[in-house]
């Protein structure tokens, strides 16, 4: 008797759990590049069935079904792929297109893209629970929290040393006008954590007018271009942007390329790579955190 009473509970066990995990939605979209790699680095690559024109990491991504750019989503690209869920971060859109998409009983999942960890701890441990790997996303953070204190910690000694760098980041496409981050964008936000100093008053993402730029005498200077990489960026750059030549940071070669994919749908998991780089960068003289990842 006890026997089949034991074997019935752990029955039930079984079909709860797997009820449970039936329950999860199986045929993922991810909208935000920094959002898709956290759906990879929680164990949920194997459900996504497309993505966004700024999912790009890790390169696997990239075989996947496009549902075109964040802002501007393809609602026929998204039904056509039978999705349970679409996850994205507030930038996603536009309106009409969220809405057919719920109309037509697809979840939408909207996380925030504001650049503080609080936030992203909310953002991983929701997907953990959507992925049904919980515990694997609170590992995630501590080891992420972790990573940025040590980072802290290193912009704290080195700036006993040496004084924050003035720096200014710039985004565009070639042969475009380029915007300046201000205030309360992710670009500040890494700036600030890298170590350096943004002089920028206003907020968001604008055109920055060459008396401001001169003003400013940026000593760094970050840009990140989505059409092009590496030197072709820099040439492009200085090419369509000449004032930039009489900047402290183009006479001291201090022109410094950023992945654009960083910068989109929030802190995503390669951030704090990123941000050794860049400090290595604000403060070559100090013993640089990549040192450890190059060994």
């Amino acid at each position: 008797m006890r026997l089949s009473k034991f074997l019935l509970l752990c029955g039930s066990l079984l079909f709860s759990h797997g009820a449970a995990a039936a329950e999860l939605p199986q045929r993922w979209v991810s909208s935000g590049g920094s959002l898709s790699e956290w759906v990879v680095r929680l164990g949920g690559e194997g459900k996504l069935v497309g993505v966004d024109t700024t999912s790009l990491h890790p390169q696997t991504l990239r075989a996947l079904p496009s549902v075109g750019y964040q802002r501007a989503l393809s609602a026929e690209g998204v039904l056509a792929l039978r999705p349970d869920i679409l996850i994205g971060s507030e930038e996603m859109g536009p309106p009409p297109v969220i809405a057919q998409l719920k109309a037509a009983g697809i979840a939408v999942e909207t996380l925030s893209a504001k650049p503080d960890l609080d936030t992203l701890e909310h953002n991983v441990l929701r997907l953990g629970e959507l992925l049904g790997t919980a515990e694997k996303a609170r590992e995630q953070m501590a080891a992420y929290r972790a990573a940025l204190q040590q980072q802290a910690d290193w912009v704290a000694e080195a700036r006993t040393q040496q004084k924050a760098p003035r720096v200014l980041m710039l985004l565009g496409h070639a042969g475009s006008s380029v915007m300046a981050a201000g205030k309360d964008s992710l670009a500040v936000w890494l700036i600030e954590q890298a170590g350096g100093e943004s002089r920028t008053e206003h907020s968001g993402y604008k055109p920055i007018s060459n008396e401001a730029l001169l003003a400013m005498d940026p000593q760094v200077v970050i840009f990140a271009d989505r059409s092009l990489q590496g030197e072709e960026a820099r040439q492009a750059l200085l090419q369509h942007n000449p004032v930039l030549r009489q900047t402290s940071a183009a006479r001291e070669g201090r022109l410094l390329s950023l992945d654009p994919t960083l910068l989109v749908g929030g802190l995503g998991p390669r951030l704090p790579e990123g941000l050794a780089d860049l400090s290595a960068a604000f403060y070559p003289s100090e013993h640089a955190l990549t040192a450890k990842r190059d060994r």
